[in-house]
């Protein structure tokens, strides 16, 4: 019995452990929309239409970081840029170009 209680106990426990960025990231998406609503943060929208007015590409990335937005994006010439913007207030904060 004890070992069943244990092979269990470790599948459960792994099987969570793989769903946690996957949880952390609805809660982020679940944030972002009460946030929004209430009036505290910028909509994501409105960042992103910035964002590809700086550097048109394909948004390949997106996450709330505290009360900061990273975004990501892959430009035409295979750069990806990072900017970072305020959530509340919608100001850049940080813009890096990578390879």
């Amino acid at each position: 019995m004890f070992r069943k209680t244990t092979l269990f106990t470790t599948l459960l426990a792994g099987s969570l452990s793989v769903l946690g960025p996957a949880l952390r990231a609805d809660d982020d998406a679940q944030r972002a929309r009460e946030s929004v609503n209430a009036g505290y943060f910028v909509p994501l929208e409105t960042l992103i239409k910035h964002a590809r007015s700086r550097h048109p590409g394909r948004v390949v990335e997106v996450e709330l970081e505290d009360d900061e937005y990273e975004i990501e994006i892959l430009r035409g010439d295979g750069t990806k840029v990072e900017l970072e913007y305020d959530a509340r207030t919608g100001e850049l904060l940080e813009e890096e170009a990578g390879d």
